[in-house]
């Protein structure tokens, strides 16, 4: 199913309203982490609702919606963390011809997209996404560059 990256705001006779979004990302190595909080941010501001829940999720099997402190040394430890996990040049069925007709030789990024999840839910408090002081919303990508797709759910009042 191709989902419209559009806005849609769906309101009941309650108050209760659902806003989504598709937010469009594009990454530009293999392995990348993006930090997306602003775009979930401004997602969660412009529609308008005040208290509720986001949920976030990756619209890809071989990319992780993390949430962690985006601080450099870190990232860095995150990084070496998911390759030595998953390791890349295992002889996994998904990469030879002789199991499977995929060309990416992408195992590796399947394995870490199911292990590390691709969505997270939040509160909306005050109009405003609530997140801890070193929180933020991350985009791990396993098997870039390539174009990514993160459908933002706002359910709230």
């Amino acid at each position: 199913m191709t989902v419209p990256a559009t806005e849609v705001e769906i309101s009941s006779a309650s108050g209760f309203r659902i806003y989504q979004r598709v937010i469009d990302c594009l990454t530009n190595e293999r392995t990348e982490l993006l930090n997306i909080t602003g775009r979930i941010g401004d997602a969660v501001r412009a529609s308008g609702i005040r208290s509720g829940l986001v949920h976030v999720q990756s619209l890809h099997t071989t990319t992780a919606i993390l949430l962690n402190e985006w601080q450099d040394a870190l990232l860095d430890d995150i990084r070496q963390f998911f390759e030595g996990v998953v390791v890349r040049d295992a002889a996994w069925k998904h990469n030879d011809p002789q199991y499977s007709d995929c060309e990416r030789k992408n195992a590796d990024s399947h394995l870490r997209g199911m292990l590390f999840g691709q969505s997270v839910s939040l509160q909306v408090r005050d109009g405003f996404l609530l997140l801890g002081t070193w929180q933020s919303i991350i985009l791990a990508e396993f098997d870039g560059p390539r174009n990514r797709s993160i459908a933002v759910q706002i359910s709230g009042v």
